[in-house]
Order: structure tokens, then sequence, then C-alpha cells
């Protein structure tokens, strides 16, 4: 009894020495501490604070009754750090220049009742950079070329002043002047004669910057445009478009054309209809012509229309085309004769034997139509072994299809194998004759053209094929052939960056939304790999007019998730799996559809899904560099405003009406949060009117998605955008200023939508 009396009186004792020691609740408080935020402007990246730029700065004071704090700035000169009301607030203004090294401020409030507790925040004072769009381009004499400016960061002031010289020599005002409302806009309008070789140079200094560019250029981009009597230049093109006849019936052509002063001079084109393939048809030595749109109100430099003259079962094409700074040439079908869209690119050299070398692997996707006008997808790889350009494919080639739904049609169960074997033509250059032979199935003929890029990872080589086969034993297909980069070990790790992934299929069902079949059935989707077989992100969709907008995926429900991707066979063979699409949100859930992809790199490829009668097919790119929001990032090495080319991919069904526009994004006030946009130019549609003015805004997230809301005309649906971003972007790459963005239509009313790819 004693002893237990004691162990009591022990007990009560060490609590009471415990309650003495915190207070008398047995719980030790937290320390009080101070932290320094930025208010204002909001969401202002701390890393990148441009000279003079005025801050407000918030100190929060937690687990302490007395928020009083004094503040200072160190070292002394770095700016003027002043306190506000209440107390807890101050103002900071940047110096007129940037810190030298060592010497960036640090803004530190200390409290009042405790001088031991602070809260610093370290700023970077960077200098303005201007960036002017487009760097490096080709202007036809004569023409009007839009020049873009933004300055970065991105909530610098947006006010420049503008430089332009032609041989060292002031350009003319009359050909080369600012908005009178855009400070980041200035129209170049070239001379029809500038002497043999003609230096322009432009440039934009940020208005806030003494020096301007001339001074000192490490600040400035300098754009240096080259002047060219016609802007198709003198070359072989490379040209392919896939589209629907005027009795709705699915047509696919390729071919090259050579351009002599503006002049169709010589060409060939293979033509693909309902009723089989043609021969090589020869373009005449009167073959067309191109020509810029003068009246496009907004640039006259970036559009043309393009006529060919064959003498096959298409002899007379007529295309609206705008072309981007590189060069190419995007086209819609505007004769009359049906509708449909293209591509045109210069070859990348006259010795193309020589871009053959070993073995090399390329992915593929085409699609088409089989013997009864039902939509097909194919997808594979062909490992090519090549001799002077010619030789055979591998026989661990692969390949997936799905015709209306059906995987296991043509060459049974995915992936079948392929052998089969290539040729040159003996007579047209550039042109080649495949045999594809996919297991047991009869084999399969097609006819390619070089079209782009190089042995280079970072500009592949590209291919347009065709099928030369009739159309009642084999499916009328064409599509593109890229180089597969050779350096990764496909396996899932190989994938693990952001991608853009664009889909497009038909409904051939009526439905609420689709009462005249056939309809479309778009997709865009941001996805991003773990490297380890998961997959998240967002996509958005328009089902024959039924929208799903932003979804998130995988769903909070969602586990474990279904989005999953899996690398199959033993690598470095380059086919994957994946789930896409779905929705997440629905009660009950839809669960994700099962795609296949070959892969022509790291996250980028060929999708096709593998048993939806839509055959949704399309490509996967990855994402690259974004243009930097305010706040959401430092310094950028791009931004989005520019002159775009923007037209109509491959159409799900002729019930589609294909677009070619000429876009000018310019940047807004400055920005404190995701950036708005004006966006303008001209529409073309296939049809009459010729062209019309497009203008609204577009507002860009930190992920790169947003949107494009039309003001006029009334008619233009709203689109949803996924910015690809930027690729290569090593220092100052002139690359570094190529952006390019998917559109998407996402109208309920429309059953009949696109993908519309634009590129500066």
């Amino acid at each position: 009894m004693i002893k237990n009396c004691l162990f009591a009186v022990a007990l009560a004792s060490l609590a009471l020495a415990v309650g003495c020691a915190t207070g008398g609740n047995g719980i030790v408080p937290p320390p009080p501490s101070v932290a320094v935020t930025i208010t204002s402007p909001a969401d202002v990246n701390a890393g990148a604070i441009y000279p003079t730029q005025t801050l407000t700065l918030t100190a929060t004071v937690t687990n302490s009754t007395n928020t009083a704090v004094t503040w200072s700035l160190s070292p002394s000169g770095a700016g003027t750090l002043t306190p506000g009301t209440p107390p807890t607030t101050a103002t900071y203004v940047a110096p007129a220049t940037v810190p030298a090294a060592g010497s960036q401020p640090t803004i530190t409030a200390t409290l009042v009742s405790d001088t031991s507790v602070t809260g610093p925040l370290g700023l970077t004072i960077v200098d303005i950079t201007t960036e002017v769009s487009p760097a490096t381009l080709s202007v036809g004499k004569g023409l009007t070329q839009t020049f873009t400016a933004v300055a970065v960061p991105d909530d610098a002031p947006q006010t420049f002043t503008w430089y332009c010289t032609e041989n060292g020599v002031q350009c003319a005002s009359a050909r080369f002047y600012q908005d009178a409302n855009v400070s980041g806009l200035a129209y170049y309008t070239a001379p029809v004669n500038c002497g043999n070789s003609c230096a322009v140079q432009i440039s934009a200094a940020s208005t806030t910057d003494p020096t301007g560019c001339a001074a000192n250029p490490n600040y400035c981009t300098i754009a240096k445009p080259s002047l060219v009597t016609y802007r198709v230049v003198n070359g072989t093109y490379a040209f392919q478009f896939s589209g629907y006849d005027s009795s709705n019936n699915f047509i696919a052509v390729i071919g090259t054309f050579t351009a002599v002063n503006g002049a169709i001079t010589s060409g060939v084109e293979e033509v693909l209809t309902a009723n089989g393939p043609s021969a090589q048809n020869p373009i005449s030595m009167t073959g067309g012509s191109y020509t810029p749109t003068s009246s496009d109100l907004n640039n006259s430099n970036n559009a043309g229309t393009l006529t060919l003259t064959s003498s096959g079962v298409y002899p007379n094409q007529k295309y609206q085309v705008v072309l981007d700074g590189g060069g190419d040439i995007a086209m819609i079908e505007s004769d009359g004769q049906g509708t449909g869209s293209g591509i045109a690119q210069k070859w990348p050299s006259a010795n193309q034997p020589s871009l053959f070398t070993g073995e090399q692997t390329f992915a593929f996707g085409f699609t088409g139509v089989d013997f009864g006008v039902n939509r097909v997808g194919y997808v594979g790889l062909l490992p090519m072994n090549t001799a002077n350009g010619s030789g055979t494919i591998a026989s661990n080639g692969q390949m997936d299809v799905n015709d209306n739904g059906n995987a296991t049609n043509i060459c049974g169960a995915g992936p079948c194998s392929i052998t089969g074997t290539y040729t040159a033509d003996p007579n047209i250059s550039g042109l080649y004759h495949m045999t594809l032979t996919p297991g047991a199935a009869a084999a399969m003929n097609f006819d390619f053209f070089i079209s782009s890029g190089t042995t280079s990872k970072t500009n592949p080589l590209t291919f347009y094929a065709i099928s030369t086969d009739p159309v009642v034993t084999h499916p009328a297909v064409s599509g593109t052939m890229v180089l597969q980069d050779s350096s990764p070990t496909y396996n899932n790790a190989a994938f693990k960056a952001t991608s853009v992934s664009a889909l497009t299929g038909t409904v051939t069902a009526a439905n609420a939304t689709c009462t005249a079949p056939p309809c479309t059935n778009v997709s865009l989707l941001l996805g991003t790999p773990d490297g380890n077989g998961n997959f998240s992100g967002q996509f958005d969709q328009n089902n024959a007019g039924t929208i799903l907008s932003g979804v998130q995926f995988p769903g909070a429900s969602q586990s474990p998730s279904p989005y999953t991707y899996a690398a199959t066979g033993t690598p470095p063979v380059g086919r994957y799996t994946f789930n896409l699409l779905g929705n997440p949100a629905a009660n009950p859930v839809q669960a994700p559809l099962p795609f296949v992809l070959y892969a022509s790199g790291e996250n980028r490829g060929f999708l096709l899904d593998q048993n939806s009668s839509s055959v949704m097919t399309g490509t996967m790119n990855p994402q690259g560099k974004i243009p930097c929001s305010a706040g959401f990032c430092a310094l950028s090495t791009s931004e989005l405003p520019g002159t775009y080319a923007a037209a109509t991919t491959n159409s799900g069904s002729s019930t589609v009406s294909p677009i070619a526009a000429n876009l000018l994004l310019d940047e807004q006030t400055p920005q404190t949060g995701p950036v708005t946009y004006n966006l303008s130019g001209t529409e073309y549609p296939p049809f009459v009117p010729p062209l019309q003015p497009v203008v609204g805004t577009y507002t860009l997230d930190f992920k790169g998605n947003g949107t494009f809301a039309p003001i006029a005309p009334a008619t233009t649906p709203n689109y949803v955008i996924y910015v690809l971003g930027t690729l290569g972007c090593t220092g100052t790459n002139p690359a570094c200023a190529v952006q390019s963005f998917l559109m998407m239509d996402e109208d309920t009313t429309n059953p009949y939508p696109s993908i519309i790819f634009a590129q500066q």
C-alpha cells in the first residue's frame, strides 16, 4: 500500500514538472516565423525581376500575437525599399540596371518582438530581353511581312522601339513602320530591287532600355530576313494531299513539282481514288504557278494560290496555300472538284540516295478506306536495309491495322510481322517502289517520295507514301514514313516527357449529335508518362458535337489508374500500347480506349486505336519548350506571338470543310497570370467567299493549353489550342523562335470537327 502511494506521488510530480516546462498543457508551441511574399504583380517570378519594376511585398507572421516587423534591404544600393501601411507591407523598386554578380538584392522582414526571427526573400534582377519573330524567313520582293516583338520577363512593359536597316541604311518609313495601336507589331514591305545582295536586319528594343539594340545586342533578337523574287523558291518540292472528290469519294495524291521563277515547270503525281491507283502522271511544262494573295490584308507574304496541271485523272488542281517561315506550304483544295488538305515541302538534298545509310528504321502511319468505303488505319515499323537507295525490309518489321473496328483483318492479330523490298525508280528522281508482305497475307505495294529532313534526330527524314494496289484487293491508304531515332532503348523509361497527341476518326452511325453521318471524332491530348508505365494529363474531345473539355486523367476515383502505357516486344523495337481518352468524369466512369503507338523517337510516333469503329489515327509529338506566362518560368527562349500558317490536317470524312488561315498573334498589355493574346488574320475556306478576316483573343495557361475565342466573323467556332512549343533549342539556335500549335473546334453545333496545325 505504501509503495502504491509513493508511485502515484511520483507520477503526479512528473506531470507537474512537464506542465511547468510546456505551459501547462503538455504541448510545445511552435516558434514564431516570418514569410515574405510578392503580392503585386500577382504570380510574378522572384527569379526574373526586370529593372525599375515595382513590387508590393507582404510579411506574414505566424505563431506570434505581435505581428509588427521592420524591413531591410541588402545590399543597400540594390533598389529602394519603402515600408507601407499596414507595416506588414512594403514597396520595392528594382534598380535601373542589373546588379553585379553577388550583389542581387535580398529583402528581409524582422519580427519586432524577437529580432532573431526573420523572413528573407531573395530577388534576381534580369535585363529585359526582346524577341522578334520570325527571326529567319524569306520575304518576297514587293510583298509585306508582319514582325512581332515581345519583352521577357513577360510582365515587363510590352512597349518597343523598332529598327530596320537595308545594307546598313535605315529603311524608308513607307516600307517599315510600327503599328499605331500595338507596340509589338511592325510591318516590312520588301523593295522590288535592293541590289545583288540585300542584307536586311529588323530588331526591337524595350523602351525602358536606354542603350537599344544597336549598342546592346545581347538583349535583342535581330531578325535577318532574306529577300527572294518568289516566296515558293526555285527547286523541287514533294507534296501529299488527301480528301474527297465532288462525289464525296476518298482521294489521295502524292508527287513532286519543280518551281522556277514562280512557275511550276515540271513534276509528277500519283492519284489514288475509289477506282484504284493511277500511274505516274506528268505535270506539264506549263504545269501551273504560285501567286501571292495581295488582297490578304493580314500579310501578303504568307498566302497565295498554287495551281497544278497534269495529264492524269485529276488534271486541273487549284489550292489555296499558306506558307510558314521555313517555306513549307500548307494547302487546301479550292477548285470546286472536292475538298481536302495537304502539305508541300522542299526536297532536302539534290543527292537524295546519300540520305539512305545502312540499316534505317522508319515508323509509319497510313489512313484511307477499304473496298466498302470503311475507314482504315495502318501503323508500324519498317527496318530498311539500304544499298544505294534500294534494299530489303528486315523480318522484324511490324504492323497493326484497324479496318472499321476489326484489328485482325488484312494481316491477322497485331502486331503482324512484315518483310519486303524497295527500289528506286529508274526514271523519276525521289520516287521509290515498295512491296510489303505482312505475315501470311497477300503482298501490298506502295510508292513513296522523299519529302524532307535529314538523318538528324531533330529533323528526321520523311517520306510521303501511297498504296498502288487495286482497291478491290487492298485498302486505299496514304500517309507518312519518318526515320526513327536509333539512340533510345525503346522501353517504358524512354517515354518520360510531356507530349501532345492529335487524333482524328469518323462516326458512321447516326445519333443525337450526328444526324447526317459520316461525322468526325477528334481529340487533342496533353500527357506525361512517368517512365514506369503510368500516364497522366488532360484532353479535349469533340465526338461529332459531343464535347469533353479539359478532362483530367486519371480521375480521382480511378485507383489503380487505368491510364497506362507499355513497351511491347524486345527493345529497341519501338512498339507501345497506350490507354487514352474515355471519360474519368462520367458516371459511371468510361474506361479509356486501347491504342498502339509506333515510335519514331522519344515521346513521338504514330497512334492507332486498336478496336473502335471510329478508327482514330494520329500522331504524338514532344511538347518541347512552351511560352512563359508571367510567374510560371524565368527567362524564356521563345514566345508565342508571331505570324502562323494554319491549315486543316487530314479530314476524317467528306463532311469536313478544310480551312487555311494566315494568323497573327500579338501580346496585349503586361500580364500577371495566364497570358492573353490578340489573334487576327485571314481565313480561306474551300469555297466562296475566297477569304474572310478572323479576329479574336487567345488565352494560354502555363501548361501550354488555351482557347481561341472569336469575335468575328460570327460563324467562327470556338477552338481549344494545345501548344507544341519548340524543339532542339540550344543557345541562340534560330529554330528556337519557331513555335507551333494545334487547334480543335469545340462547337456543339458542328458534328464535323477537325484538327488544325499552325506553325510560324
